[in-house]
């Protein structure tokens, strides 16, 4: 059995719309002990991150608690939703749940972003399989691989998410790298 703590980063500073430098704010400074307290009996073999600054410092906590570092998967990153700042973000993320395919002239749609990320899970898995994994990433990032394996998650569940930092969805892979259970925590 393979476990992966997928943890969705914590609050992070909006006013900065640099994607990939984005800080955590003193509210998600102080949340990311919540994450180390919630991974500290987890047996965590491995750490792995989303390139983007909120990710990897949302489980850093964690990581320099047990004398790791976490390895960076470019593949892991948020989805690009465009190279210019969306100011109806709510009506573009409704479109994109809506419609799996659509995206700005310089972003990524859903299904890009889901394909992305299961392909990294995968062979992530593979590569530790029967570890206990702490993976750092993102909401939509998630809300996307929750899909695809529960269909029934759609943009209502990606809504009630939104709000959730730091977030832990345990997904727990049997012998055969099937998804058998996915368990929701809230820290």
């Amino acid at each position: 059995m393979t476990k992966v703590y997928y943890v969705r980063h914590a609050e992070s500073n909006y006013e900065n719309h640099d994607d990939r430098m984005r800080e955590l704010t003193e509210k998600g400074l102080r949340d990311r002990k919540k994450v180390t307290e919630f991974l500290r009996d987890k047996e965590i073999a491995v750490a792995v991150s989303s390139p983007f600054k909120r990710a990897i410092d949302t489980i850093k906590d964690f990581t320099e608690s047990v004398g790791a570092e976490a390895e960076i998967i470019e593949d892991f990153r948020e989805r690009k939703v465009d190279s210019a700042w969306i100011e109806d973000f709510n009506a573009f993320c409704r479109r994109q749940w809506s419609d799996f395919s659509f995206k700005l002239s310089d972003g990524e749609c859903l299904k890009e972003v889901q394909e992305r990320n299961i392909k990294a899970l995968q062979k992530l898995i593979e590569k530790h399989n029967g570890k206990n994994i702490v993976l750092g990433g993102h909401g939509t990032a998630l809300c996307t691989i929750l899909n695809f394996y529960d269909s029934s998650f759609g943009y209502s569940d990606f809504v009630k998410m939104k709000a959730k930092m730091p977030y832990i969805v345990e997904f727990v892979f049997d012998e055969d790298l099937r998804c058998s259970e996915i368990i929701r925590h809230e820290v």
